[in-house]
């Protein structure tokens, strides 16, 4: 079966650059505290903190896409 469904190294590298480009505008989304150093957090914390990465990344996406029109 091929990997015909598998994004291009080219179309992934875009995915990424875009990600770290709206990173900040994500981080202040989700408002997210940082941890502080030494502090070890479970795995549910930090599945936690991934879900709301997740949705800030695709508000601030919105956000971009609708100051571009």
């Amino acid at each position: 079966m091929s990997n015909d469904l598998a994004p291009s190294p080219d179309r992934q590298r875009q995915k990424i650059n875009e990600f770290m480009q709206l990173l900040p505008l994500t981080l202040a989304i989700s408002g997210l505290p940082q941890v502080e150093p030494g502090r070890i957090l479970t795995e549910g914390q930090m599945e936690g903190r991934a879900t709301s990465l997740r949705n800030a990344y695709k508000i601030a996406r919105q956000v971009l896409l609708e100051i571009a029109k």
